[in-house]
């Protein structure tokens, strides 16, 4: 039987497998697809099959039709964000070698939120872009703070320091933001609604705003497959390789930095997202990130499209925000996680 080469610390897999994983990728492909236009068809208002091809052929001169075509950039944000937080999951995760690793449990998304409220209130912040350069700022900043205080002490940045310094990062960073905001009653309710995470209320101009970064932060990401396969073997095996260990890592960061930025900018900090695909995605191809890092992309945003989805359905006439529905689902998953895997390397 043939075989493809791997790349560095991969075993050679035969052509069976790549084909079932390219199957697998495909299949993702089309349920996203199901996914997206099943989150085009469902909502709190009912509407015909008739309004829903109307609407996205264009015509809104009903309720029905405009209210499908409300939902059309809801879900490609939707679908955007949830790729974008799947990705920088699995980057965390592979730089870290740490399988709690998670732009929230890290306190990444809280140092974004943290960043974007001081601006807003001590700085007066009122220009769209300037949200999302302050965002990602402030998601690298944390980034760089909760790995150095990680890696203080012996044995380095350890999964369990690196868990340990995230949480406390991220309750510190809370609390902080709560007391930039409760002298601000001006701001105070328009923050609330966005500190909860949520996607509805998206339009193409917003995602206009943040689709340059977002494409970047992926870019950037899909490139750093190969560099954290040879940093899954270690930093001294890696730079026995030939592997400039500071520099593969910097810019796999990089890219889960401009990801989480970018997305905790235009919708919120949504949690657990990046925690749960990795894991599930890993149980599908393994650990060859040039596989896991698309099927954490498709896997993101299907998983994000469909809690949506079911915020909208459970809770009618009105709905629950998409960061609610995956805290649900993501707080059982965590603990899970932690019962049934050793808190080790990846």
């Amino acid at each position: 039987m043939s075989t493809a080469t791997n790349p560095v610390g991969t075993r050679p897999t035969s052509g069976r497998v790549q084909l079932f994983r390219t199957g697998g990728l495909a299949l993702l492909g089309v349920t996203l697809l199901g996914l997206c236009f099943l989150s085009v068809a469902v909502g709190t208002r009912s509407v015909a099959w008739s309004d829903i091809w109307a609407a996205l052929s264009g015509q809104t001169e009903t309720i029905a039709q405009a209210a499908v075509a409300v939902r059309i950039p809801r879900t490609i944000f939707a679908a955007l964000v949830g790729a974008a937080l799947g990705l920088s999951g699995t980057i965390m995760q592979g730089v870290t070698r740490n399988p709690l690793a998670d732009p929230g449990i890290l306190g990444v998304n809280t140092g974004a939120a943290l960043a974007v409220v001081i601006g807003l209130a001590w700085f007066g912040m009122t220009m769209a872009h300037t949200f999302v350069w302050t965002a990602i700022l402030g998601a690298g900043v944390t980034a760089v703070f909760v790995y150095t205080i990680g890696s203080l002490g012996r044995g380095g940045a350890t999964p369990l320091k690196l868990a340990l310094a995230g949480a406390a990062t991220s309750v510190a960073f809370s609390c902080f933001t709560i007391a930039v905001i409760l002298p601000r009653n001006d701001i105070a309710g328009g923050f609330r609604s966005w500190q909860i995470g949520g996607v509805g209320g998206a339009t193409f101009d917003g995602i206009r705003l943040v689709l340059p970064f977002l494409l970047a932060g992926f870019v950037i990401s899909l490139l750093s497959a190969r560099k954290l396969n040879s940093l899954a073997l270690g930093d001294d095996l890696a730079a026995g390789l030939g592997e400039n260990v500071a520099l593969a890592r910097g810019m796999a960061a990089l890219g889960a930095i401009l990801l989480c930025g970018a997305a905790t900018a235009a919708c919120g900090p949504i949690g657990f997202v990046g925690l749960m695909v990795p894991h599930l995605c890993r149980l599908l191809v393994g650990v060859d990130h040039r596989w896991l890092l698309p099927y954490a992309a498709f896997s993101g945003a299907g998983l994000l499209i469909l809690a949506d989805v079911v915020g909208r359905i459970i809770a009618r006439p009105s709905e629950l925000a998409v960061g609610i529905v995956t805290a649900f689902i993501g707080a059982p998953f965590f603990i899970w996680i932690v019962r049934r895997q050793r808190v080790r390397e990846l």
